[in-house]
């Protein structure tokens, strides 16, 4: 009867459980949910997916032909027989296979059938269970509606051999939420693990020459200052003359000597990393098994110091399991719990980040770097309306909490790096999240490339060298006032009296790179046949050596005052970031006009700002910015050539475009992950290796996969003038 029960279910579309092997070691575990990690869940079982040891075991049942009797414990045929129903489990007959803390096997539909009631014996040998499996409420599959939507797929792809291609989900936002959701949880999220031998942050200032003759300093920030031209004639003034600031973070330990390998724990800063998850119905299937794949990799590129929490939210919020420290026994804990989510409700943004803030705000104990990561597929359905495309009517502030949020009076510094998932995520206001609390927006357009956005992200929050730096430029001649700082999205000052201005960069990535231009107005000065202009002085906290470090003499900028000036050149440096800017501000433009509905008009923006670059003595040298620059200003036009190509990806890819040419910090869009992309600019060697460790490595096994080369950022082989 079973075996005409299973052709029949085959013949009607109806299998859609999927047996996924164990681990030994996952075999007996469980999530610090109480639910066992082998419990079925979405579309697939990622409990062998996303093993700490990073293998997928080899250990299959066989199939052989049942006993008579069926129940003979510790037989061998009763590790192939299921003790309930008699008939066989055989990988691949559609059914999944739970296996008991006992070690007794069987039929997963069997045996929460069995216990449903309470009932916590083995059928077979009468033991106890501590922790029993259920039957997701919200399931779909005992009503035959498949889960999984179907998606291209390489097919050597190991990561991806447990998923069958099937019809997409209907998703139904008002299903009941899973039992995950509805244990308690503490007041105060004050249960965070203690941190060993936790150093105390030091407030000593230290000089240049302290900080030089340091054996534990792995470098300085590096300044160096260029004129727009070199000189200016005596007899006149130069309005608007520009000096750019280029500042430079010093590199990793591991790499003083040209190491590509790993920055190993003692050698950098710890971080205590919060990631919000979306699991809400629209996530189910491939989407949420690629998510936790994507989570897997985090895990295992976080030491044994790094400290990780997640929170998973769909109609409500849940903390799966408070900061907890990424040794050996954290891993398998946070892989089994990220394992056990499953799909379905609504999406309650605003929620879940009030959630992420308290877990970081709460804890007793800090790691030197925190930070937010905030992945989802929807639009917030409970807080905020969606945007409206022509006619914007949402507040996105409103999302995030008031006490992370930049300049205000609390002094928390926690940005939160949103993730847009697919083409049906609300890219307005995870833009607004990430900008308002100082993180950066990424698009994640394939949904095979979360794994690489996620891994360029965590390159560059496990590689943080400095802290708090602020840059200060000062006027030097009498004469001088500062005209303008034109420092993108960070907070910049200026005195009264226009003679000193500064700009709070915050923390920078080992070899991490900033350019600040600074404009002022050269008067007429026949008293020398040199200027000094300005000062820089940078003040920040050294990570490595737990120091404030001040750079009073970063560096000046002078210019020659000759009686008679020929020809000058014009700062290949300073021309390549006002191109920068001047393709930022048309970006801005373009999408205030997309957004007011005028595509035409926006075009018409990018595409003229596209040709005033190509007439730069930068874009005429071939300098790879500005080769880039035009590339991506002809990509934007191409996803704004018609509504439906705007609101699908057009708005998401400029956003995130905005977002990392702001911070000048490198964000995933399209293909900029890939080797080939032109959109590498702000990718520091860091995020290079974490994305290659994450294209090249499966299961901890090389694959034959892309490779991507060292990229460094701009300005490259300068020198100051």
């Amino acid at each position: 009867m079973g075996s005409k029960w299973r052709k029949a279910k085959l013949a009607l579309g109806l299998n859609t459980c999927l047996y996924v092997p164990q681990t030994a070691e996952e075999s007996s575990s469980t999530s610090p949910n109480g639910v066992v990690a082998s419990r079925h869940s979405d579309a697939v079982s990622s409990s062998s997916l996303l093993s700490p040891t990073g293998v997928v075991s080899e250990r299959r049942p066989t199939t052989p032909t049942p006993s008579s009797s069926g129940l003979k414990t510790g037989t061998k045929s009763s590790k192939r027989t299921c003790a309930i129903c008699l008939t066989t489990m055989k990988p691949g007959h559609g059914h999944a296979i739970f296996t008991a803390e006992c070690s007794h096997s069987f039929h997963f539909h069997c045996i929460t059938s069995n216990v449903k009631h309470g009932n916590q014996i083995c059928p077979v040998c009468r033991a106890k269970w501590k922790e029993v499996p259920f039957q997701n409420p919200a399931s779909d599959l005992s009503r035959g509606i498949p889960r999984i939507n179907p998606v291209n797929w390489p097919q050597d792809d190991a990561w991806m051999t447990v998923l069958r291609q099937i019809p997409p989900p209907r998703v139904d936002v008002s299903r009941p939420i899973t039992s995950l959701f509805h244990t308690p949880e503490p007041a105060i999220f004050d249960d965070d693990e203690i941190l060993d031998n936790q150093p105390d942050i030091s407030m000593n200032k230290t000089s240049v020459e302290d900080q030089t003759s340091n054996n534990n300093c792995i470098g300085i920030i590096e300044v160096k200052t260029y004129p727009e031209v070199p000189a200016v004639k005596r007899s006149s003034s130069h309005d608007n003359f520009i000096v750019l600031v280029h500042l430079k973070a010093p590199l990793t330990s591991a790499r003083q000597n040209g190491s590509r390998i790993p920055v190993s724990q003692n050698s950098r800063a710890s971080v205590d990393l919060v990631t919000i998850l979306d699991v809400s119905g629209s996530m189910a299937g491939t989407k949420l098994a690629l998510l936790k794949r994507a989570m897997g990799f985090v895990v295992q590129n976080l030491g044994p110091s790094d400290r990780l929490s997640v929170i998973a939210f769909s109609s409500t919020a849940r903390r799966l399991f408070p900061l907890r420290r990424m040794t050996d026994t954290g891993r398998q804990q946070a892989l089994q719990a990220v394992n056990s989510l499953v799909s379905n409700g609504g999406t309650n943004i605003a929620e879940a980040l009030r959630k992420g803030t308290k877990v970081l705000v709460d804890r007793n104990s800090k790691n030197a770097v925190c930070s937010i990561i905030l992945l989802s597929d929807g639009q917030d359905t409970y807080t905020v309306s969606s945007p409206g495309g022509i006619h914007p009517r949402t507040d996105y502030q409103s999302l995030l909490p008031i006490s992370i949020r930049r300049n205000n009076a609390a002094g928390l510094h926690i940005p939160v790096h949103t993730f847009g998932f697919g083409a049906d995520h609300d890219a307005a206001s995870m833009h607004s999240i990430s900008e308002v609390s100082g993180g950066t927006f990424s698009f994640i357009e394939a949904e095979n490339v979360i794994q690489d956005a996620f891994a360029q992200c965590i390159g560059g929050l496990l590689s943080v060298v400095v802290q708090e730096l602020n840059v200060t430029i000062e006027c030097v001649h009498q004469s001088l006032q500062l005209g303008s700082i034109k420092a993108g999205s960070y907070k910049t000052s200026m005195m009264t009296d226009a003679r000193m201005g500064s700009i709070d960069v915050g923390d920078l990535y080992a070899e991490e790179e900033r350019d600040f231009l600074v404009t002022m107005n050269i008067p007429v000065d026949e008293s020398s046949n040199v200027m000094s202009l300005v000062k820089v002085r940078c003040l920040y906290r050294d990570l490595i050596t737990k120091e404030m470090v001040n750079l009073n003499e970063a560096g000046e900028v002078t210019i020659k005052r000759p009686e008679v000036v020929g020809q000058l050149l014009v700062s290949m440096e300073v021309d390549r970031q006002r191109n920068r800017l001047h393709a930022a501000k048309a970006m801005a433009e373009a999408r205030v006009a997309a957004e007011n509905g005028d595509l035409a008009g926006a075009v018409s923006l990018l595409e003229s700002c596209r040709r005033v670059l190509s007439e730069t003595p930068s874009a005429r040298a071939g300098e790879r910015l500005c080769v880039a620059l035009s590339a991506e200003l002809k990509e934007m036009q191409e996803r704004m050539g018609n509504h439906r190509a705007y609101e699908e990806t057009g708005r998401a890819y400029v956003l995130s475009g905005l977002s990392s040419h702001s911070w000048q910090r490198a964000t995933a869009r399209g293909d900029s992950t890939d080797s080939t992309s032109l959109l590498q600019s702000y990718q520091t060697p860091s995020m290079v290796d974490m994305v290659t460790r994450s294209q090249t490595m499966l299961l901890g096994n090389p694959s034959p996969r892309r490779t991507l080369s060292s990229v460094k950022s701009f300005p490259a082989n300068s020198r100051p003038h």
